[in-house]
């Protein structure tokens, strides 16, 4: 009889003994996955961190960016010797033109769009058609093809060599037209002339931003993507 209460009693024991050691193990399981949890949550909050860091450096880039060429451009609108707009605003407006040299806005921001971009795609007159979109700028403040116009003034200035320029008229599509379809390619210029100028962070800043900022667009984010690679 002793004996099998002697064995019940170490049953028993031995029982809680595994009971405990199971529950002591569940314990530490939970303790180290809550200490994993809370790991992923700071490093989540880092990530955040910087990406609101990059946002605001871009956000700095581009306010500088347009500051500075407003500055420039009004300096060249109180120069006359130095305004490529006087053949436009001094032109008659022809019934049929076929050419932008005596070119003038016709009420119409539609037509006159049309007309212009003409020549954009083809690549003449590139002096005329800068004119021209700047003119329309002037003309119709309140036209819908505003973003696409100075999406092509920062084209064709850096066409000719004037990336400050085309930095601004960039920069003033991401910041006016953030719903632009040409917001993206805009602000992926605007890191290309950054890294064509050796200024190798900001253009880092500005591509990890197109990534977060545009990732419907596949094709800008892939070139953006690349050019981060090739950066590292």
């Amino acid at each position: 009889m002793f004996k099998k209460i002697l064995s019940l009693i170490i049953l028993v024991f031995s029982f809680y003994t595994y009971a405990e050691t199971k529950i002591e193990r569940v314990v530490e399981a939970h303790g180290q996955l809550l200490t994993e949890y809370q790991k992923q949550i700071t490093d989540l909050q880092v990530e955040v961190d910087q990406l609101r860091g990059q946002l605001q450096q871009t956000t700095y880039l581009l306010n500088q960016t347009i500051e500075r060429q407003k500055m420039i451009l009004q300096q060249s609108a109180d120069n006359p010797s130095q305004t490529e707009n006087a053949q436009v605003n001094t032109a008659t407006n022809n019934s049929s033109p076929t050419t932008l040299a005596n070119w003038s806005t016709s009420g119409n921001d539609k037509t006159d769009y049309n007309f212009i971009i003409k020549f954009v795609v083809d690549g003449k007159e590139t002096k005329n058609a800068i004119s021209a979109l700047q003119q329309f700028l002037k003309a119709y403040p309140k036209s819908t093809y505003r973003a696409n116009v100075n999406y092509w003034l920062g084209q064709l200035c850096y066409k000719q060599g004037r990336k400050d320029d085309a930095s601004f008229y960039f920069a003033v599509v991401v910041k006016e037209f953030p719903k632009s379809p040409k917001a993206a390619d805009s602000l992926y210029k605007i890191g290309s002339i950054f890294l064509d100028k050796g200024e190798k962070t900001k253009a880092k800043a500005v591509f990890q931003q197109v990534i977060e900022q545009f990732p419907s667009n596949k094709t800008v984010v892939s070139a953006a993507k690349s050019k981060l690679a090739n950066l590292s």
